[in-house]
């Protein structure tokens, strides 16, 4: 009943963001190659009369990739965006947005100059009240169409070098399935070829960059459709879980009573539809995901391949991951040893770094362990325990920033997979983003984990560093304010000691006071506080 009230309260936001900006979905925008949308606030181009930013060149890294993609010129991904476009809005200080009409992470206020930090927790942790409030949301988002973002239905060729766009409406969290899609598909080589060794998001060092924007951007739809801007995603925290307990109806959907792979009908989301499914179709096709329902969302946990995935991973496994001090090495994919992101990705074994193809453990092995929709990489995200998942993996990766406490050039520059090194263009995200500007503390970018913060030694000083700051800069003025001070109190004191001893030299010894008058006591009580 709360979850139904709430979705009716809620229905009138209609406010969203995500991918191809719908304001330059137009043929003119795409034979131009430009996406400079103006900004509401002042209808000039990316707000530049209001100096938020201007309408510029993009400029791409020439850094070389690895040779996993033996291809030049077939995939509209490669130099993202510059098939699409060439020239972005670029915002200047604290703003953000393909108009620069947002906030970067970690800001806020009507000229993004508050600055804030918000705590996911644990999803356990959430009040009933809150549970709900999380749940309705996502049901909301499932069930709003985007205002601001379409997604392409065609690549750029199909759609004839940009004269005749393709583009559908989408719903905000079919949105984001969408992109997840599209960063992981294989590449249309053609006829019936395809090319399956490429991944914009996986397998390489951007998977934990990556979905660590994937999540923030996700959160900022889910404020902007709702308007409650202190909404954070909760996580899942699975370690030594012995099975799905997220699995209930109460939270994410329990098991249906006859047909163990679907939903139990008294779960929010056993009438979910996902969309990006049918990967095999696509490609034979030689077509994109056109955000059309595909069927309901399928789920099994527990009756998986054994052989492939045991367990759930253990708090020892994720203390062993911990441990690695290389964030990436070698060639930098699924085969990397001693590797931080590989082996939280799930591709080596957490006890000895060492990848092994046949194994899927950590991230991985709960995606294998959920044996349905989440088990597909690419159309993954249609179930909602994605984003509990995901929330979780990244305070990992955050714990390892803050223990290891690598400079920015640990990411590497060259040789990663194609779109993987640090200055590459993030796939498919308008506005744009780096690689190398998500490997930071997630303090920098605004949010927090709760189990985090109590372990946290430098806790202290995170919170109070800007006030610590502030009182560094001023402490000259609040010396030389203490020294005056001081001069001054030292002046009144010496002056009424001599008004006294004058006053006791007028008056005969036997009538001098025993205490001092009201007035005069008031008055040195005064010089005492000054």
């Amino acid at each position: 009943m709360l979850l139904a009230v709430l979705l009716c309260v809620l229905w009138h936001f209609q406010i969203s963001a995500g991918h191809f900006p719908r304001a330059c979905a137009s043929s003119q925008n795409l034979i131009e190659k430009e996406c400079c949308p103006p900004w509401i606030g002042d209808g000039s181009p990316c707000g530049q009369l209001s100096g938020r930013g201007s309408c510029q060149d993009i400029f791409l890294s020439s850094a070389p990739f690895g040779p996993q993609f033996p291809f030049t010129g077939v995939d509209d991904r490669e130099s993202w965006p510059s098939v699409f476009y060439n020239r972005t809005c670029q915002c200047s200080g604290n703003f953000m947005g393909f108009s620069c009409g947002n906030c970067k992470f970690g800001y806020w206020g009507p000229n993004c100059t508050q600055k804030r930090i918000l705590v996911r927790r644990n999803i356990f942790d959430l009040s009933v009240p809150e549970k709900d409030k999380f749940l309705a949301y996502l049901t909301l988002a499932k069930h709003t169409i985007s205002a601001n973002y379409v997604i392409p239905t065609g690549t750029y060729g199909q759609m004839k070098n940009g004269s005749t766009p393709m583009f559908n409406d989408v719903s905000i969290y079919n949105l984001f399935v969408w992109m997840h899609y599209y960063v992981s598909r294989d590449t249309l080589l053609g006829g019936s070829e395809i090319w399956k060794d490429i991944d914009f998001a996986h397998e390489a060092p951007g998977f934990l960059p990556w979905h660590r924007l994937f999540l923030l951007l996700w959160e900022e739809e889910i404020r902007q459709l709702t308007g409650d801007e202190n909404f954070t995603i909760p996580y899942w925290d699975w370690r030594d879980a012995e099975n799905c307990e997220i699995c209930t109806d109460e939270y994410m959907g329990g098991r249906h009573p006859t047909n163990p792979n679907l939903l139990s009908p008294a779960s929010f989301f056993s009438s979910w539809q996902i969309v990006c499914s049918r990967i095999e179709e696509y490609n034979s096709r030689q077509v994109l995901c056109d955000g059309n329902p595909e069927g309901p969302l399928l789920r099994n946990p527990g009756n998986h391949d054994k052989a492939r995935t045991s367990r759930i991973p253990s708090s020892s496994d994720v203390e062993l991951c911990l441990s690695l001090t290389q964030y990436d090495s070698g060639s930098m994919d699924k085969s990397a040893n001693f590797s931080f992101r590989n082996t939280l990705e799930g591709f080596a074994n957490p006890v000895s770094g060492i990848a092994n193809d046949s194994q899927s453990s950590m991230h991985n092995a709960l995606h294998i362990y959920m044996n349905g929709t989440m088990s597909q990489v690419q159309g993954s995200a249609n179930d909602p325990i994605f984003l509990l998942h995901h929330a979780f993996v990244d305070s990992i990766f955050e714990q390892w920033l803050r223990r290891h406490r690598p400079l920015q050039e640990v990411y590497p520059e060259a040789n990663a997979p194609i779109g993987h090194n640090r200055d590459s263009y993030m796939v498919p995200f308008i506005p744009l983003y780096k690689n190398g500007d998500f490997f930071i503390s997630s303090r920098d970018l605004g949010y927090d984990y709760s189990y985090l913060q109590d372990s946290d030694p430098d806790f202290f000083q995170t919170y109070f560093e800007p006030y610590l700051e502030q009182a560094r800069q001023i402490w000259p003025w609040l010396l030389g304010a203490a020294l005056v001070g001081a001069a001054l109190a030292a002046a009144l004191v010496g002056l009424t000691s001599l008004l006294c001893h004058h006053k006791r030299k007028q008056l005969p010894e036997e009538k001098q006071p025993l205490l001092t008058e009201k007035e005069d006591y008031s008055s040195l009580l005064h010089q005492s506080h000054l």
